[in-house]
């Protein structure tokens, strides 16, 4: 199954809704590419909607870890939206949960590029509780 990477833009930042596997060779050089030429016309504040990625690995992480370092230098952003459960807990055991931004929806990620409004972090914290009580982390 490929990645299929759909563009929106949302007051003036790109929105790209992912929707497949973001794995070795199967949506990490789409992602990769994608977000590169992004940067090259100068769009460097991306919020990435990973509401319908089905698998995520330590490639598709990666390509994550590469676009945030390439964004940030080119003094850009970019957030996490609608991150699946399943895929929070790979964040959180390979301590990559302290390199992103993460939101429960797409509208606060969206307002998290603006300083004058309001919008909720994902609380990591309270995820990681919640998960131990249900034994996700034993």
């Amino acid at each position: 199954m490929s990645l299929l990477i759909e563009q929106r833009v949302i007051d003036g930042i790109v929105i790209l809704d992912l929707n497949g596997a973001l794995t070795s060779g199967t949506g990490d050089v789409e992602l990769r590419d994608k977000l590169s030429s992004l940067r090259r016309s100068g769009k460097v504040n991306i919020v990435l909607n990973l509401r319908e990625v089905s698998h995520l690995d330590s490639s598709g992480l990666g390509t994550l870890v590469f676009a945030l370092a390439k964004l940030t230098k080119a003094h850009g952003r970019l957030t996490l939206a609608n991150v699946n459960p399943k895929h929070m807990h790979l964040f959180i055991l390979t301590k990559l949960a302290i390199a992103f931004e993460f939101f429960n929806d797409e509208q606060d990620a969206v307002n998290s590029f603006f300083p004058d409004r309001s919008m909720k972090h994902f609380d990591i914290l309270e995820f990681v509780q919640r998960e131990e009580a249900n034994g996700a982390f034993h």
